[in-house]
């Protein structure tokens, strides 16, 4: 299932991904982030639940389901730089800025931005076309947010 995904999405001409497939590419990328630093935890993986569900409208077990599978996928899925530009070709820029807030919900839940983390949100946000002013803006708003 997740083999044939990734197929599509790292050819040299990635086709726009269905709703599906974005979500498992978007979620495992969130997986991705939290594993950066080594230490993915249940609090992480409540807020990945958190995120996916608020932006795809799930309930509980719906959120939980989809987590799951975006661990198995992310596991699965090529480098970052590969499959970070794969879901920029897949992906509609608004949505990629939205994935961008997503990342950084991640990376700040537990109100500490690990060295491993900040260093692929720098690398992710460019290759997802989005600029680092821009990354940083909406790393900004979450911050004044939980505030």
């Amino acid at each position: 299932m997740f083999g044939d995904l990734l197929k599509r999405l790292v050819t040299d001409r990635p086709e726009p991904a269905s709703d599906g497939d974005a979500r498992l590419a978007l979620g495992a990328l969130l997986v991705r982030v939290a594993r950066a630093d080594g230490d993915y935890d249940a609090d992480e993986a409540r807020m990945i639940e958190a995120v996916l569900a608020r932006r795809y409208g799930l309930d509980a077990t719906g959120a939980t389901q989809l987590r799951s599978q975006c661990e198995v996928m992310e596991s699965e899925a090529p480098d970052t730089v590969r499959f970070t530009r794969a879901i920029k070709e897949a992906v509609s820029y608004e949505d990629r800025e939205a994935v961008i807030a997503a990342l950084w919900e991640i990376v700040l839940a537990d109100g500490v931005r690990d060295d491993a983390e900040s260093a692929l949100m720098r690398m992710v946000a460019p290759l997802l076309g989005v600029g680092d002013a821009e990354s940083n803006r909406i790393r900004m708003s979450i911050l004044q947010a939980r505030s």
